[in-house]
């Protein structure tokens, strides 16, 4: 390799209120890393580097990380870090991986595919095992972020969801999914708005992300509602596209210790610049 590979990759937003472990939406808030020649040796404690290992040799390079995604609030950092691995050893080797054999090599690192599907394919992706349907560019809402200086565990905030669910809580999840679904392929704002309910995993992380019973009990302006960001303790504020900018003024006003982030969808994936 006689030239520096850059690659970035997008923060990403799990779960969607029902969709939990199985739906994602790629963010545009960007991780970066740039792979050169070097003599040092490379962290293999650094997951980006691990990620790298699995496809290529890490001997004889330097990898630098730029970090712009906050860490351990919910919006995909590990998942940012290990497509930019991926995709950085796959450009260094020539390999013309597919999106799917890339995220069956990621897998074992980041533990579950919704992040990380959509950290490689962009857009709105569904996942299901080791399987992505990329089912649209862009969300029926746009995507603000609330995100607190407080930081979540993935770990924590997975030990604290029970074993069992009442058969009426599964029921309701259950429906409000195949609501989400639709919403997300047809880009219907009015089916989205009443698909963000979930009794899942939303109820049981409520502690860790105090600022969603918040928000939802005072949706500001032209929101179609609120969903915790993967394990929290982020909020995503969805709000009707033309009430963006006014929703997002009205954010900030009222929680002014949270970092407001005005977002959009990422059409696209990690990849090479």
């Amino acid at each position: 390799m006689s030239e520096a590979v850059r690659v970035r990759a997008p923060a990403t937003t799990a779960n969607v209120g029902p969709g939990f472990d199985c739906v994602a939406v790629a963010l545009d808030l960007w991780n970066e890393l740039e792979v050169t020649e070097g003599d040092g040796q490379a962290d293999l404690g650094h997951l980006g580097v691990q990620a790298f290992s699995r496809l290529a040799s890490v001997d004889g390079r330097t990898f630098t990380f730029t970090d712009r995604i906050p860490r351990e609030r919910g919006l995909g950092s590990s998942a940012a870090v290990i497509a930019l691995g991926l995709v950085a050893a796959a450009a260094v080797t020539g390999l013309d991986a597919s999106i799917e054999e890339l995220l069956a090599d990621g897998f074992p690192l980041e533990g579950h595919g919704d992040n990380l599907a959509a950290a490689l394919a962009g857009g709105v992706c569904l996942t299901w095992g080791r399987r992505i349907a990329r089912v649209a560019d862009d969300a029926p809402a746009v995507p603000i972020a609330l995100v607190p200086e407080a930081t979540v565990s993935t770990a924590a905030a997975r030990d604290a969801l029970p074993s069992e669910v009442a058969h009426d809580d599964a029921v309701f999840t259950a429906g409000r999914a195949a609501l989400l679904g639709a919403a997300l392929a047809s880009r219907s704002a009015e089916l989205f708005a009443e698909a963000l309910d979930d009794r899942l995993h939303e109820p049981y992380r409520a502690a860790g992300t105090p600022l969603l019973s918040h928000v939802r009990g005072q949706l500001p302006t032209g929101a179609l509602g609120a969903t915790i960001s993967g394990s929290g303790p982020t909020v995503i504020v969805w709000a009707r596209p033309e009430s963006a900018r006014e929703c997002a003024h009205e954010l900030i006003g009222t929680y002014p210790d949270v970092a407001v982030l005005s977002l959009s969808v990422s059409p696209e994936g990690a990849h090479t610049l």
